[in-house]
């Protein structure tokens, strides 16, 4: 489904990225690792087009968006999370996804994937706590119907009865069988419980790669500890 191939990237001549490849299939969930400052969040902005690459190929569902917007990107099935809990905080819940959609059907139906959010639809985004905005920053893009989603950090700054939560919504949505995820991430064992497949980052090179799950928990750390 996304596909990187060989990007170098990064931010004037500064090299942040340095020949990752990267493979998401279709209906897999895959997460990428690393400590800060490893380049995680770079990757996820080349994927998503809002920083261009100084070398190699980006494919979203086999074709070459490398050269693509990230509008054009989002049009062709890609939604991103980005990290912060997003919101437009003097706004409602309710208005912050009715300026995704207006369709009561596909309200309806993101509210079923987090029914917590039922009740705060006439709160102000800003009087939500940090995993009330998570959720509504996820069942936003989920309003664009996408065949890729892109999560960055989720769990930061999360109470762990809302990390569950949405621990439970990214097996539900992979489950369905037409939804890939991309989950950057921290927590370990977040990461693998919730994906199929991890790659670790250091210094912007992919150094570890490998199946996920919790047995590949010693491996993971061992490759974050060098």
């Amino acid at each position: 489904m996304l596909e990187l191939r060989d990007v170098t990237a990064g931010y004037g001549r500064t090299r942040v990225l340095e020949g990752v490849s990267l493979h998401v299939p279709e209906g897999g969930a895959v997460a990428v690792m690393g400590h800060n400052g490893a380049g995680k969040t770079t990757l996820l902005r080349v994927a998503v087009g809002l920083l261009p690459v100084m070398r190699g190929q980006v494919l979203l569902d086999g074709e070459d968006v490398t050269r693509l917007r990230p509008n054009k990107r989002v049009a062709r099935g890609l939604g991103y999370v980005p990290q912060g809990q997003l919101s437009f905080p003097h706004m409602t819940t309710l208005e912050n996804l009715q300026l995704v959609s207006t369709q009561l059907s596909a309200i309806d139906g993101v509210l079923d994937t987090f029914p917590a959010l039922r009740d705060l639809l006439g709160r102000r985004a800003g009087l939500l706590s940090g995993g009330q905005r998570q959720q509504l920053a996820i069942a936003r893009t989920l309003l664009t119907n996408p065949r890729m989603l892109i999560l960055d950090e989720p769990t930061e700054g999360i109470q762990p009865n809302v990390v569950a939560e949405i621990e439970g919504v990214i097996a539900a949505l992979t489950a369905r069988g037409d939804l890939s995820v991309l989950l950057v991430e921290q927590h370990v064992g977040f990461a693998l419980r919730s994906t199929d497949a991890y790659y670790v980052l250091e210094s912007g090179r992919v150094t570890s790669s490998g199946a996920g799950g919790p047995g590949a928990l010693d491996a993971v750390r061992t490759a974050m500890a060098v």
